[in-house]
Formats: C-alpha cells, sequence, structure tokens
C-alpha cells in the first residue's frame, strides 16, 4: 500500500523511539551509546577471535553498516567479511533493521524477503523499532541468550544503545556512504558523533563484557 511505503518513509528519518530515547540517555544512561569496541567497518572484526570466544552469533544493522542506505545489496568490499562471517558462525547471523523486517514498516515481510534473497542473510521480524524493546525475538531466533551474542551497526543511539541495553557485546562502525541519506539524518549523525566523542573523552566508559574484556582483541589492524 502507498501510505504504508510512505510512513516507513518518513518513520525512517524521524524515529520517535529514538527521540525519547535520546531524552532519557542524556538524562541519565550517558554510558549506553558507548560501544564496546569501534572499527571503520566489518572487515577490522576478528570473526575467529569472536567465536573462540563463546559468542554465538552476529546481529547486523543494515543500512550504512552492510548495505548502502536503501539498498539491497552488500556493500561489495564487505562481501569477503560476511562471508568468514557465516563460514564460522552459519546460520546464525541476521539483519536487525528499522525499516525491512519492521511490522510498521513491512507488515507482509515483502521488504525482509527481498533482502534475504538478495544477500543471503536472514531477516529478523520484528514489532519494535530499535532502540525499544527486548532481545527476546532475537534469543528465539538464535536459541542463546543475548549476551552470547553481537550486535553490529552504525548509530551509537539505535543499534549501540539497543545492544547494550539487552547484554549484547556492541560494535560500532563507521556509515558506509553518505549520499542516500536524507538531511536530517545526516545532521542527528553528526549530533550523535559528536556526543558520543564528547563523553568518551570525559572517561565515560560502558563496563566490559563477560566473554571479551578486552575489546581490541577482536579487532585487526588491517582489514581483509
Amino acid at each position: 500500500m502507498w501510505w504504508v511505503d510512505l510512513k516507513a518513509a518518513i518513520g525512517q528519518r524521524i524515529n520517535l523511539e529514538g527521540i525519547s530515547s535520546s531524552v532519557r540517555i542524556l538524562a541519565k544512561d550517558k554510558h549506553l551509546v558507548i560501544p564496546h569496541v569501534s572499527v571503520p567497518d566489518i572487515r577490522y572484526i576478528d570473526w575467529a577471535e569472536l567465536k573462540r570466544r563463546g559468542f554465538k552469533g552476529v546481529v547486523f544493522d543494515k543500512d550504512n553498516t552492510i548495505t548502502a542506505p536503501y539498498s539491497l545489496s552488500l556493500w561489495p568490499p564487505l562481501g569477503s567479511s560476511i562471508e568468514q562471517c557465516k563460514s564460522l558462525f552459519g546460520d546464525n547471523i541476521a539483519v536487525f533493521s528499522n525499516s525491512a523486517g519492521l511490522d510498521e514498516y513491512d507488515p507482509d515481510g515483502k521488504k525482509a524477503r527481498a533482502l534475504e534473497d538478495a544477500i543471503g542473510i536472514k531477516v529478523i521480524r520484528h514489532k519494535m523499532k530499535k532502540p525499544a524493546g527486548t532481545a527476546e525475538e532475537i534469543e528465539r531466533q538464535f536459541s542463546c541468550e543475548s549476551s552470547q551474542l553481537i550486535m553490529v551497526g552504525d548509530r551509537p543511539f539505535t543499534d549501540v544503545v539497543y545492544g547494550n541495553r539487552n547484554g549484547f557485546l556492541t560494535i560500532l562502525t563507521e556509515p558506509l556512504r553518505f549520499a542516500e541519506e536524507p538531511f536530517i539524518v545526516r545532521q542527528v549523525r553528526k549530533l550523535e558523533v559528536a556526543l558520543v566523542q564528547r563523553w568518551s573523552r570525559r572517561e565515560l566508559k560502558l563496563s566490559s563484557h563477560c566473554l571479551l574484556p578486552c575489546p581490541k582483541q577482536c579487532v585487526k589492524d588491517q582489514p581483509q
């Protein structure tokens, strides 16, 4: 339906749940925006080390994490990293997106199925937009606790906050490209980055993850 597509387009630009969450974070939960690990992109992640440490699955954000915004194709340079991740974690990798798979904007799952067909990774259907919601749907998908899962995304106030609230290891990537992003999203992103950098300089740190006390152990010096 055309109004569902219109609602999705507006909703992806103005995340009301994200705004509400941001207000709470600014008031008392600043530590939730600090990721366990920060990398330029997923090629710098040592998937083998994470598997060795006991992690059982990987959850990816979509736009600007593994695809260009609104694209159904993997960002080409990331192909080898995704294949390595698949070889280690098997079927235990998935996309958890605020567009494809979200009931509000993809009620019939059409976008989710199209994305699955295009990139060969399952898309988790869910009812609440990140950073809201619990990890129950994801835990059911992976048949393990969220503390054994990795959340990878490019937005500190959505992907990282959601992951930290629910006990994931959180990995923040830099956005792949800005060309397709709406102006308002780019401005919000700049504000997010500025706040995270400011709070990090004040030595505001997230508690270490139980499976990875030293996060740098899963970061490669060079992309592969």
